[in-house]
């Protein structure tokens, strides 16, 4: 006759996981919301789901993997911000927030390690780094693999922040992209590349564009030339979030601008036709930055 046994998980008496002597398990009841409210140790996580109206999304089918912050998380960051997070006005933010924090699919800890990123629901990527521990997105992982029965969580130290600017605002702020600013203004795609995307850019630094002929930008800026100076600009445009590994496997990638670039690692060197990725993977609240040392011309 075959016994139960009841193992404790991580989580302890709120989260436990009957599994028959032959070994075969038996799902767990509660789901993702209600695990982590009977743990006790998420008691911020579970008001901030609240505030942001996702505890039913939490609650439905999934399956999901959750990177659970701690109350001792939520507590590391500053008072002010905290607040202001659970305040109405704030709800997209605290939405984007929480969703960062959420992978589609069950994805076990043996998986984790396993791979270098996921995508959240909040579209941006969680890097995946595996040393002494593992961390996402910078946070440690304290404890994995806690079943739940649409999915399953894994409990972080620090709450993961995604990125809250847009491509155009990330590379003002940078300062090495005056003239692709200046270019784009006078093309009138800034608020293109403010809006929802996602986009990915191949960006020249203002030393990219140094390189082109003396003149040549002074004259691609005026009016008179606009639609030469957005057909490079766009050329310079990917639709999608597209990281450097992903380019890499693709060999090749469609711009808006209609043409192709391609994309290779050419004696270690990551490339993008004839020019140089000299950083990739720079993530904005709408696609991904790769910094390039020279300027794309549409062949």
């Amino acid at each position: 006759m075959n016994s139960l046994l009841t193992i404790p998980f991580l989580l302890g008496p709120a989260a436990l996981i009957a599994v028959n002597a032959d070994e075969t398990p038996v799902a767990p009841e509660k789901n993702i919301v209600e695990t982590a409210v009977s743990a006790g140790s998420f008691n911020t996580l579970a008001a901030a789901l609240t505030a942001a109206d996702l505890v039913d999304a939490l609650q439905g089918d999934g399956p999901y993997t959750v990177f659970a912050p701690t109350d001792e998380a939520f507590a590391a960051l500053p008072q002010e911000t905290l607040q202001a997070l659970l305040q109405p006005e704030n709800k997209d933010l605290l939405q984007t927030i929480l969703l960062h924090h959420v992978v589609p699919g069950e994805v076990r800890a043996a998986a984790v390690v396993d791979i270098t990123g996921a995508s959240s629901l909040a579209g941006q990527r969680l890097a995946v780094e595996v040393g002494e521990g593992v961390s996402v997105g910078g946070a440690q992982v304290l404890k994995t693999d806690i079943a739940c029965s649409n999915g399953v969580i894994h409990v972080i130290d620090r709450v993961i922040l995604p990125a809250t600017e847009d491509i155009v605002t990330t590379a003002v702020n940078n300062g090495s992209f005056k003239t692709l600013a200046a270019a784009l203004g006078a093309a009138g795609l800034v608020e293109t590349l403010k809006g929802e995307g996602p986009f990915t850019v191949f960006a020249p630094t203002d030393e990219a564009f140094a390189k082109l002929p003396e003149g040549t930008v002074e004259s691609l800026v005026k009016p008179e030339n606009k639609a030469k100076l957005t057909a490079i600009l766009t050329y310079h445009v990917v639709p999608g979030r597209i990281y450097a590994k992903d380019a890499v496997a693709a060999e090749a990638a469609a711009t808006v601008q209609g043409g192709k670039v391609r994309i290779a690692i050419k004696n270690g060197q990551l490339k993008v036709n004839d020019s140089k990725v000299v950083l990739s993977d720079i993530e904005t609240s709408n696609g991904v930055i790769h910094v390039i040392d020279s300027v794309l011309l549409p062949r």
